[in-house]
């Protein structure tokens, strides 16, 4: 085998393990929101968020024991942030969720990303990737009636945008600490995500969420949507540049409306269908596209 065909292996092989790890992520955690959709009727969507992230705080932090490395001051920050933006994005999109469809809700989540790209390119002609979006949110937000159906709720488009806007710096600052040792960001991460929601979740639900049926649903979707999910992006976020993560996390709107379809019973129609493929294409165009920093 030649140098240069022994490189590009390489290369290939080097990015296979951490799109993989991106992909049983967004398996994992769409899963697990069509799991949670089925407990918002009794401890509602702030409930599940605590219980998602407040198990999966604890289960983490009991296996990597984070306080077993050093923590940089400088680093503090970073990782607070990184947690609290955790937490606000969980409990944005599961807001979102009680009143839209998956599918549309992560199509709107996923501009997050796609910002992130943009922002990060010097190239004009990514912008027509921001158009692009655009046409497909145009499709998807209530400024228009869905044909034979109603606009979508605007408050649940809202809770997306400001999940959005979360998933884009849960990305800047989780890069930023992806460096730390063995599952530390994510552990510490999760502990301020959790300081930061379960005050909302129990003034919600109180003493409904120790029910043990409750319990037992929320640790299945703290499993499938918080400590699996986020140390497989934090693995991946550490051997891949943000714009590649961008492509790979392109995938979430289409991942999200088959789990609606499969689990839920959500059904879109061929024009809100065509406005997650739209944003879709270009969150992972943008991203293909975009220069590097």
């Amino acid at each position: 085998m030649s140098g240069r065909a022994a490189s590009d292996a390489t290369d290939v092989g080097g990015v296979a393990a951490p799109a993989l790890a991106i992909l049983g992520s967004l398996v994992s955690v769409n899963a697990g929101a069509a799991w949670a959709k089925g407990l918002f009727p009794v401890v509602g969507s702030a409930g599940v968020v605590a219980l998602r992230v407040g198990l999966s705080a604890l289960i983490l932090l009991a296996i990597v024991r984070p306080w077993r490395f050093a923590l940089r001051r400088a680093d503090i920050p970073n990782v607070v942030i990184y947690g609290v933006m955790l937490g606000a994005m969980n409990l944005f999109i599961y807001r979102s969720f009680e009143r839209i469809p998956l599918g549309i809700a992560v199509a709107i989540e996923v501009t997050g990303p796609l910002a992130v790209v943009i922002l990060s390119s010097r190239h004009a002609r990514d912008f027509l990737w921001v158009m692009l979006a655009a046409v497909g949110l145009w499709l998807l937000l209530p400024v228009r009636g869905t044909p034979g159906g109603a606009a979508l709720d605007p408050v649940g488009v809202a809770y997306a945008l400001a999940a959005a806007f979360c998933w884009a710096m849960y990305i800047v600052f989780g890069k930023r600490v992806s460096m730390l040792d063995g599952g530390q960001a994510v552990s510490l991460g999760l502990l301020a995500a959790c300081i930061f929601v379960v005050p909302f979740g129990v003034a919600h639900a109180g003493g409904d969420l120790l029910a043990p049926a409750v319990l037992g649903g929320g640790l299945a979707v703290a499993l499938l949507s918080s400590a699996l999910p986020y140390t497989l992006e934090m693995k991946a976020l550490k051997r891949l540049p943000q714009r590649v993560f961008g492509i790979l996390v392109s995938a979430g709107p289409a991942v999200a409306a088959l789990a609606g379809f499969l689990l839920l019973g959500e059904r879109l129609t061929t024009l809100q269908w065509l406005a997650i493929g739209l944003v879709t294409l270009a969150c992972g165009g943008a991203a293909a596209t975009a220069g590097k920093r």
